[in-house]
């Protein structure tokens, strides 16, 4: 017990500047070394005792993990998002910004990054590549309508990316500089439809090596694709105790704002009856998650069978069709979670009150 050092590391390009406090969260050390894998490892190997280390996510932090997780006794990344408040107050320097983070760790007041150790990193790399592919191919997409939009000439639709009506499109621009920054564009959009089917096809055969992803597509909305995606970004279910913390890490949960709980009424102190306010769904949150759930929500309102019978159920009650679909969204993830928890197949019987 008494050995144990918080150890807390602000990570830059080249150099780390590192706070070590021992078991009663007094500073015993502080220096800079040079951002290396064997520098580092040289510096915890001279240390003694039960180390615990913490740094924040960043651009170093997936390497960073699989280097030091192996040689300490707790490997915390924070999230800085979490402790912006504290390391902007006062004074700042890489100096200042380790001790905080060696404290916030001594008092366990840090709010961790998952970080998987499940085999899962090769499906988790390519999915990243495919969603990352398929974000820039909508951007090349969007600029070549706006460069059409730009000169008034109407592009609804999606036959403006057809290469079959391409030289009929481009003959619409009458500039010969804009017409030929309209042909690089698409030459970039061939180029990155080529990349995105060879990324899908690697994607949907690594996915077939795990079991998870065939339970998952057992779900109606969930299909190859979005099975495969939530394998590599869940990683694991048991990283969720309940369904509102995966509503929450994937932006389905409710925020809520509430003050002034209690009054005094004859001299007692009683909850006041005024509702609750609802400012919407919550901010932070992984937003490829939300577009999967989101995704398979629309898909499943709209193709028959047991999850599209809820949704209309839900209409007939007189819900928005946008609330509903939220409702469908929350209902998947639900179902997803009990499905991949259990290793059980899809029973429509989850669809009951308690279940979403």
């Amino acid at each position: 017990m008494t050995s144990t050092k918080y150890i807390g590391l602000d990570v830059h390009k080249e150099s780390i500047s590192i706070a070590v406090l021992n078991f009663s969260g007094k500073a015993v050390m502080e220096c800079v070394i040079e951002t290396k894998a064997s520098t580092i490892l040289q510096f915890i190997h001279g240390l003694r005792g039960d180390l615990h280390v913490t740094f924040e996510e960043g651009t170093w932090a997936c390497w960073l993990y699989d280097l030091l997780k192996p040689h300490v006794t707790e490997l915390v990344v924070c999230n800085p998002r979490k402790i912006a408040l504290v390391l902007k107050d006062g004074s700042k320097s890489d100096r200042i910004d380790a001790h905080k983070l060696a404290e916030l760790l001594y008092m366990k007041k840090i709010q961790p990054v998952y970080h998987g150790e499940h085999g899962l990193r090769m499906l988790k790399e390519l999915s990243r590549s495919y969603l990352t592919i398929s974000k820039d191919l909508g951007r090349v997409m969007n600029r070549i309508k706006a460069l059409y939009r730009s000169w008034a000439i109407p592009c609804a639709g999606t036959q403006v990316y057809a290469p079959h009506y391409r030289s009929e499109w481009l003959s619409k621009i009458r500039e010969v500089g804009v017409r030929r920054r309209a042909e690089l564009y698409y030459q970039q959009l061939d180029a990155l439809r080529l990349v995105r089917q060879q990324a899908r096809k690697e994607l949907l055969a690594e996915a077939r090596k795990h079991r998870a992803t065939k339970l998952l597509r057992q779900i109606p909305g969930i299909g190859p694709l979005r099975a495969a995606h939530l394998v590599g970004v869940m990683q694991t279910p048991h990283r969720f105790r309940t369904k509102r913390q995966l509503w929450n890490y994937s932006g389905l949960g409710l925020e809520t704002h509430d003050s002034a709980q209690y009054r005094v009424v004859e001299g007692q102190l009683q909850r006041s009856k005024k509702p609750v306010t609802l400012r919407g769904l919550n901010d932070n949150h992984n937003h490829d998650l939300k577009d999967i759930f989101k995704g398979a929500a629309m898909r499943a309102s709209t193709a028959a069978g047991p999850l599209h019978d809820f949704y209309e159920a839900l209409l007939a009650k007189g819900r928005k069709p946008t609330m509903a679909r939220l409702t469908l969204a929350r209902k998947i993830a639900a179902i997803t979670l009990i499905v991949w928890k259990k290793e059980v197949r899809f029973d429509a019987n989850y669809l009951k009150r308690q279940a979403a």
